[in-house]
């Protein structure tokens, strides 16, 4: 019996993990650039956003650890299908988490005195917005609680099974 399989659960709440701990990272970078209005590209700070998908790499290769010790059967015709009968089904999977720019536009003010002021006083702020970055904050903070608690759940059921 390969031991792999065991650690599916475990692989998908690592990506969880990773996932939102770097966005995490980039709301934290966001915070720290919200009145940044001189970047090295010339302009104002633009948003960073953290796109969270399906890895498909991530789903090729456990599900080629997996495919011999599948043993989901569709036996009657209430149970839900396993792989060998529906192909396109049910896949296990991880998450990839990648970094896009926002294209949202960005804030204006009036404040003639300052050194990034065009020559109607306008300034161009970053497209941050403080309460969105904590809200989300927040939420990346909770589904990395989330990936932790099925993380633990998943150890603690293979230390369960390891006693008996």
């Amino acid at each position: 019996m390969e031991i792999n399989p065991l650690f599916t659960a475990m692989d998908v709440s690592a990506s969880g993990l990773a996932a939102q701990r770097k966005r995490m990272n980039t709301i934290a970078e966001n915070l720290a650039n919200a009145e940044t209005t001189h970047t090295a590209e010339g302009g104002p700070y633009r948003r960073q956003a953290t796109v969270i998908a399906n890895d498909p790499q991530f789903s090729l290769e456990l599900d080629a650890t997996t495919k011999e010790n599948d043993k989901l059967r569709q036996e009657h015709e209430n149970h839900l299908p396993g792989r060998d009968s529906d192909p396109d089904g049910f896949r296990f999977g991880g998450v990839k988490a990648t970094i896009a720019s926002d294209p949202s536009p960005f804030h204006e003010i009036y404040d003639p005195d300052h050194p990034d002021a065009d020559e109607n006083g306008m300034v161009k702020m970053p497209n941050v917005d403080i309460v969105q970055e904590m809200t989300d904050l927040i939420s990346a903070a909770r589904a990395y609680e989330a990936n932790v608690s099925a993380f633990n759940a998943s150890k603690g059921m293979m230390k369960k099974a390891l006693e008996l």
